[in-house]
């Protein structure tokens, strides 16, 4: 067990598993401190503005992975970009005048573009939290969370289960039309179809009138309650929330059956208030591994008396990647080849690693909601041998 400091709960949580990666070592610049001096590490995170309570938390969640990981060597510098592309520079700048050595964060996409080329400059990688791809590349890393792999990860495990008919119903907005599209990608490359894709807009009310469209597309035939059976044996239905609740039961009372239409979600589903939505029974999401994830939820209230946001786990991941590096790194930690290994790591949020493109690749778990709760039916990957790569 690894002891807590000074006014932290103990905890059996060992935190994650981060595999030393191989690292070449190359000529120690005469102003960088030595392997067994400290190594310093920016955190930019919203401490003000609209994203203030999420940034005071991922900055916890980085403390505590500090803590877990015993990164003696690791100081964590925490810098405030108030959640614009202005104070990220300004952040950033900051961080690096203090002498950091890799950036974790920023948070929002046009924080990311705006710190790229100040970090480039410093020569400095940066691993954000952001999921806009087009961020990523060049000195840029990013470990959040990206629909396109939830929904791969789906169509191949329905693909497995003998369903090939897809369809979706998605928001008229960006997420919505990256999900239809990803579905379409997926379904095609493994052998199914795409029969149709409905979009809602969610401030008209649109709902309803979107059910109506999408299960106005199936066949003529009545099915046993007279409905007409739709077209697809799998919908995609990438909301969260009250929204998603709400889909779920419109659709069940316009007559689509799921013991016949299998439901399938998004990482919005990842989400303890809609577990027990009677409406999603059967349904099936991709998302991270749950059992060191809870481990990780567990130990952050105890630690700090509040519940973590879903996003903190990748502050946590983040640092222990950091701290990690920097003790098996030798003089320069935080290469592109070290953060490239192969063999990725393991954290709170399960197996990763980052491609060469600057996307993290996740090995992810397919949970299936039940009135128990979410349950395991389909475990994530041990390591990237198991994803055939």
């Amino acid at each position: 067990m690894v002891p807590a400091p000074a006014g932290l709960p103990q905890s059996p949580y060992a935190g994650p598993r981060f595999p030393a990666p191989p690292v070449t070592a190359v000529p120690l610049p005469p102003a960088v401190p030595s392997a067994a001096g400290p190594v310093k590490v920016a955190l930019l995170v919203p401490l003000s503005g609209p994203n203030a309570e999420l940034g005071k938390s991922m900055l916890e969640a980085a403390q505590l992975a500090l803590f877990t990981t015993e990164s003696g060597r690791l100081t964590l510098i925490p810098r405030d970009t108030a959640g614009t592309a202005e104070g990220a520079v300004a952040a950033a700048r900051s961080a690096l005048g203090e002498g950091a050595r890799l950036i974790l964060g920023p948070l929002l996409a046009a924080e990311v573009e705006a710190v790229k080329p100040v970090a480039r400059e410093a020569k400095v990688n940066v691993i954000a939290f952001t999921t806009q791809i087009q961020a990523a590349g060049g000195n840029v890393f990013l470990i959040g969370f990206l629909p396109r792999q939830e929904v791969m990860r789906e169509v191949a495990f329905a693909r497995e289960r003998g369903l090939s008919r897809f369809a979706a119903l998605a928001p008229n907005a960006a997420y919505g039309r990256l999900m239809g599209e990803a579905l379409r990608e997926s379904a095609t490359a493994s052998g199914g179809s795409v029969g149709r894709i409905e979009f809602f807009e969610a401030r008209a009310g649109d709902l309803a009138a979107a059910v109506q469209r999408l299960l106005s597309g199936g066949s003529a035939a009545p099915g046993a309650g007279g409905a007409a059976s739709p077209a697809f044996d799998a919908l995609l239905l990438p909301a969260g929330g009250a929204q998603l609740q709400q889909i779920a039961r419109q659709l069940k009372e316009a007559g689509l059956d799921t013991a016949k239409v299998r439901l399938l979600g998004s990482g919005l589903w990842d989400d303890t208030s809609i577990a027990g939505e009677p409406a999603l029974y059967g349904g099936w999401f991709a998302a991270s591994p749950p059992a060191a994830r809870r481990e990780f939820a567990s130990r952050f209230q105890a630690t700090y008396g509040h519940s973590a946001p879903r996003l903190a786990s990748l502050a946590f991941d983040a640092a222990a990647l950091a701290a990690v590096l920097a003790k098996s790194g030798g003089d320069d930690p935080f290469t592109q080849e070290a953060i490239l290994n192969p063999s990725g790591f393991t954290g709170v949020d399960g197996l990763f690693r980052f491609t060469q493109a600057g996307l993290v690749q996740r090995g992810l778990a397919v949970l299936e909601v039940q009135p128990q709760g979410n349950v395991v039916v389909s475990p994530a990957p041990q390591s990237f041998r198991d994803l055939g790569s």
